[in-house]
């Protein structure tokens, strides 16, 4: 698909300020780490994750999506009489009904007209929610959309640590499908989208292609619990078809459908940890030099992650005027999304 008169105009991140590195997290695992004699620093050495944030409990994914949103809105040349359409695109909500969006719009004091929904795709829902504003953006429904997500990895972490210590009859070959639990992290990002001729010099977005495999459903699933979260992960299984689905997306995307048509200056990927990332880099042929990390300070935020990344290599002048980006998106589902952006 293909975007015209969409750039982004302004966008920003909150991360907590409580932090738990991979070595003060295995000490708390400490009752399973002896029964099953497990080596200390393997999470650090495994998943390139050092430390990663929670937010204190009962802090709200509206708030997170609020905190960031705020930021956002006051980096703005957008009045927010403007904004036609905000999605709250995160894993975690503040409940299931109505839309944690509802909570986010409420808070924000956002117009009565501004479409309001949630939008779940996993770690793919910030940038499906890119998507949905572009294309009602360019259909003239609205002038500008903004795109939250709050995540909050501390229930999991918790629900999680106590599962491990305290079911014996986890082995060494069982416990490898809580450990993707133990790499997820927390923070919340927010973005205006608008139309080019109210913010010329915005990053313009050139457009996506997405894929599924809906074959790796079950490789990753939560049990749906917003009070207690559970995830079981076949993390090697998962990798591999996540690096598959994304070969056949990266090719769609420069071969058939020409969204880019050069290899990109600079990407920005979804963060899961070290393997993922050179797999990743491997299979599409790409210079380790041409992507910027975050999962070794924050581990992998959910739908926060890619946003969330982006926003960093800005701040950390990464990207430069005129640089061609592709965005790299692999969630559980199995689904998979590659955008350009012109920045």
């Amino acid at each position: 698909m293909r975007f015209e008169n969409t750039v982004i105009e302004s966008f920003a991140y909150a991360t907590p300020v409580e932090i738990i590195s991979s070595a003060a997290l295995e000490k708390k695992l400490s009752p399973i780490y002896e029964r099953l004699r497990l080596p200390e620093g393997r999470l650090e050495l495994q998943t390139g994750i050092q430390q990663r944030g929670i937010w204190p409990a009962g802090f709200l994914p509206s708030d997170i999506a609020v905190q960031a949103a705020q930021k956002c809105l006051q980096k703005s040349q957008i009045e927010k009489k403007k904004i036609g359409a905000l999605i709250h695109a995160s894993v975690c909500r503040d409940f299931l009904e109505p839309a944690t969006a509802s909570a986010v719009h409420s808070k924000l004091e956002l117009p009565d007209h501004c479409h309001i929904f949630d939008l779940s795709n996993a770690c793919l829902g910030f940038v499906n929610g890119m998507i949905m504003v572009s294309n009602m953006i360019m259909q003239g429904q609205i002038e500008a959309g903004l795109i939250v997500s709050g995540e909050n990895s501390g229930p999991l972490l918790e629900e999680t640590i106590r599962v491990l210590n305290h079911d014996e009859s986890i082995t060494r070959k069982s416990v490898k499908k809580y450990i993707a639990n133990l790499t997820i992290g927390s923070a919340g990002v927010a973005m205006i989208l608008t139309r080019e001729n109210l913010c010329e010099e915005g990053p313009r977005l050139l457009g996506a292609e997405l894929m599924s495999d809906t074959s790796a459903l079950k490789l990753c699933q939560g049990d749906g619990n917003t009070d207690s979260l559970m995830m079981h992960t076949d993390s090697e299984a998962l990798l591999h078809a996540g690096i598959k689905l994304g070969q056949r997306t990266w090719s769609r995307f420069f071969g058939e459908n020409k969204v880019m048509h050069k290899v990109p200056d600079k990407i920005i990927t979804h963060q899961v940890g070290t393997a993922h990332r050179k797999l990743m880099l491997e299979s599409l042929n790409l210079p380790d030099d041409r992507d910027f990390i975050s999962y070794d300070k924050w581990g992998n935020t959910g739908s926060a992650a890619l946003p969330l990344t982006l926003c960093l290599a800005a701040e950390n002048d990464f990207l430069q005027k005129g640089d061609q980006l592709a965005l790299l998106g692999i969630g559980s589902g199995l689904n998979s999304i590659m955008m350009g952006v012109s920045w």
